[in-house]
């Protein structure tokens, strides 16, 4: 009964926070025709006003702009991202510190990107994004890619959505309107597939955007391995998550031909969460096997294991201090994967404060531990010494 009503409380809490996603124009959930050709990552596309209400009409005393920027796909070819950049009008002058943040999951339809939700107070996470613009910050949020843009969202695939996040610092700070400094601070926060995001951003930031003044990290709930997490979820109320991912990755490498590891169930199932957001996907996947829905496993597959294993965390020390939390109870991402990506982390010599959230589950996760993620930040911003506990 404790698990039945965990799951419950889990696909309530999910199902709330998507909201009714809004409704688009299709010239609204595209991005523009655009040729990348002689365009640097994080360098602005096309811009356009746009509106931050954490739900309907609540007013934030901010401006916000829909923006499309010139990212890197994970192997490395050029694409063009979506995202939005919020500003608070707050009359402050001089350098602001500028939040990159990566949601949790949304799903794989168009409509479910934060950059079509965040104007009508439908978008996921929106009230947590208040919270860091209320601190006099800025704040952009990008929609990763295929996410409102054409093609499918390659979601959970850490390279390609580590340069989406730090591609959208970039892209904020070169967007006149927004009146940010290219040497001001910066902070990455995710939770969840947000999690996963933020803490690849955390490792690339070295190698792949060293101007960047990021001074934190603060990610939790992260699944920082993929084929564990499957291992976890499979049969389980996460079973939806397994499938999503798939699809993610096929988007992101066509080789890997998910179509032709599919029974007819499972082709129909992948097609709906195409086209959907995550409170339906959760609930059309859950509690499904793997061989339900396959004719043969691709995760036992070589090149699945491949691909999937190049979205591990871990083997790259972040630059920058880290915060890293995870709840206890879990249900979807292990506890364990998130303590094995601390023990790799601080095994490199990285900054690792690590904290565990005692009462509560993954969704929950990532609401009570808001204020403290954003506090520590705050203390980066200051200055103020790291307490790591390694």
């Amino acid at each position: 009964m404790r698990l039945r009503s965990t799951a419950l409380a889990a696909v309530t809490a999910l199902a709330f926070s998507a909201g009714v996603p809004a409704t688009t124009s299709a010239a609204a959930a595209t991005a523009p025709a655009a040729d990348t050709a002689g365009l640097a990552p994080g360098d602005v596309v096309s811009s356009a006003p746009s509106a931050f209400h954490p739900l309907p009409g609540q007013p934030t005393g901010t401006k916000a702009w829909k923006i499309h920027y010139r990212s890197t796909t994970a192997d490395g070819a050029p694409n063009v991202v979506s995202g939005t950049v919020i500003v608070p009008q707050d009359g402050r002058t001089g350098p602001r510190p500028l939040i990159t943040y990566a949601v949790g999951t949304v799903g794989l339809g168009d409509s479910c990107a934060p950059s079509n939700n965040l104007p009508y107070g439908t978008a996921m996470e929106a009230n947590l994004i208040q919270q860091l613009t209320q601190r006099g910050w800025a704040v952009v949020v990008t929609d990763y890619e295929g996410l409102g843009t054409p093609g499918v969202h390659t979601y959970t695939v850490g390279p390609s959505a580590g340069h989406a996040v730090l591609d959208a610092a970039r892209a904020a700070q070169r967007l006149p309107e927004a009146g940010l400094s290219p040497s001001g601070p910066v902070g990455i926060m995710g939770y969840s597939q947000g999690g996963q995001a933020s803490s690849w951003a955390a490792e690339l930031h070295g190698s792949y955007a060293p101007e960047l003044q990021v001074k934190g990290t603060a990610t939790g709930g992260v699944p920082a391995d993929l084929l564990k997490v499957a291992e976890f979820n499979n049969g389980s109320y996460g079973a939806g998550l397994i499938f999503m991912a798939a699809a993610g990755q096929d988007a992101a490498f066509p080789e890997l031909d998910l179509d032709s590891y599919l029974n007819p169930a499972g082709r129909l199932l992948v097609s709906g969460m195409k086209e959907n957001c995550v409170a339906i996907d959760a609930i059309a996947g859950s509690f499904k096997r793997i061989s339900d829905l396959t004719t043969r496993d691709p995760l036992a597959q070589p090149d699945w294991q491949a691909r999937l294993n190049g979205s591990r965390l871990g083997r790259t020390a972040p630059a920058a201090p880290v915060y890293q939390y995870h709840a206890l109870g879990d249900e979807l991402i292990p506890y364990g994967v998130g303590r094995g990506l601390r023990s790799d982390w601080c095994a490199r010599g990285a900054n690792v404060e690590f904290d565990t959230i005692w009462v509560g589950e993954h969704v929950s996760g990532v609401i009570t531990q808001a204020p403290a993620a954003g506090n520590w930040l705050a203390d980066r911003f200051a200055g103020r010494p790291t307490h790591a506990n390694c």
